[in-house]
């Protein structure tokens, strides 16, 4: 499988999720402006969408959408957790999760990565933000991972959307368990490996 990405980006979760899975993946980098690969080849070819992730599938079919790829990453390897079993409650909380990351925080940053949003609506959305970051906060407050005992897709998609926050001076420091999460997981072998791939870290001696 490619997976077609930009470091840093939401892409870094279902590679999260693949390397916990223990899935073999061929990284293609993506140039965000130039939507070209790093052989050069037109991304807009592989998805019209011209965003990450993209999910290249061995015979050829692409699969786009964060929420999706994970969930057929972890499909995949079933023992590794990552996604409850299809048809049970648990499987429709992964879905509400990855969901409520989807489009309460992932899309909410977009404009706090923009230069020309007004400062006005940069602090409305960091305001928004804080409000949504309150409830994951309260949830991990109670348990370790957002289903509970068991790491899942879901948590490689927070991590990797909470870690923009630097970036956009969006202070989360009030946030306690949500810190504690955050170096939870930050901390994961296939995590650091992950981020390591894809430049965010220095390689381990």
């Amino acid at each position: 499988m490619k997976l077609y990405y930009m470091p840093g980006a939401c892409s870094l979760s279902p590679h999260i999720v693949a390397l916990e899975a223990g899935l073999p993946l061929q990284l293609v980098k993506v140039d965000g402006k130039t939507k070209r690969t790093e052989s050069g080849d037109d991304f807009l070819q592989v998805n019209p969408k011209g965003y990450v992730p993209t999910l290249q599938l061995d015979g050829g079919e692409v699969l786009t959408e964060g929420p999706a790829i994970v969930q057929y990453l972890a499909d995949q390897n079933p023992a590794s957790g990552l996604a409850p079993a299809n048809g049970t409650l648990p499987r429709y909380h992964l879905q509400e999760m990855l969901g409520y990351i989807n489009s309460e925080l992932h899309k909410t940053y977009s404009p706090l990565f923009n230069p020309a949003t007004p400062e006005p609506t940069r602090q409305e959305r960091k305001e928004y933000l804080r409000k949504r970051y309150a409830t994951l906060d309260a949830l991990l407050a109670k348990q370790e991972w957002l289903l509970g005992g068991q790491f899942t897709a879901a948590d490689a998609y927070l991590f990797t959307v909470t870690n923009w926050a630097k970036h956009v001076d969006l202070d989360l420091s009030e946030f306690r368990s949500l810190t504690a999460f955050q170096q939870r997981v930050a901390v994961r072998p296939m995590v650091q490996a992950a981020m390591e791939a894809e430049g965010l870290l220095k390689k381990s001696a």
